[in-house]
């Protein structure tokens, strides 16, 4: 990775930007609580499990396992369907997705890219 994880933090902290210009870069960054060890893989202002505020930005593993998935028949406006959304454990995260393909629970799949939508950059596993 050539950029610095402080590339992406604002204040010291990763934002919702910050977080959209890494994945534009090709890097998945998620946050990890000094306090209980809980890892999200989407920027929050507080720890998701105890509510602590003392989170650490971390880079997230690019392979990860499908653990539920979804096939979009009636798309919301701006985005083309059929197409397929899953949420891929990544190590001690899960992060929602785009899914390239048709996929199973339990398949390992790897961080391809961003795609573009209409509310933001969103992930793509295949």
């Amino acid at each position: 990775m050539s950029e610095s994880l402080d590339d992406y933090r604002s204040d010291g902290r990763l934002t919702t930007d910050g977080w959209r210009a890494a994945l534009e870069d090709g890097v998945l960054l998620g946050q990890t609580c000094a306090d209980c060890e809980h890892v999200t893989a989407a920027p929050k202002a507080a720890c998701a499990r105890c509510g602590s505020r003392d989170l650490s930005t971390v880079q997230l593993p690019e392979e990860g396992t499908v653990y539920s998935v979804s096939r979009i028949e009636v798309a919301p406006a701006g985005f083309d369907a059929p197409y397929h959304v899953g949420l891929v454990t990544l190590g001690d995260a899960r992060l929602t997705a785009r899914l390239s393909d048709a996929a199973e629970i339990g398949d390992s799949v790897s961080f391809q890219d961003a795609v573009t939508t209409p509310e933001g950059p969103a992930p793509r596993f295949g």
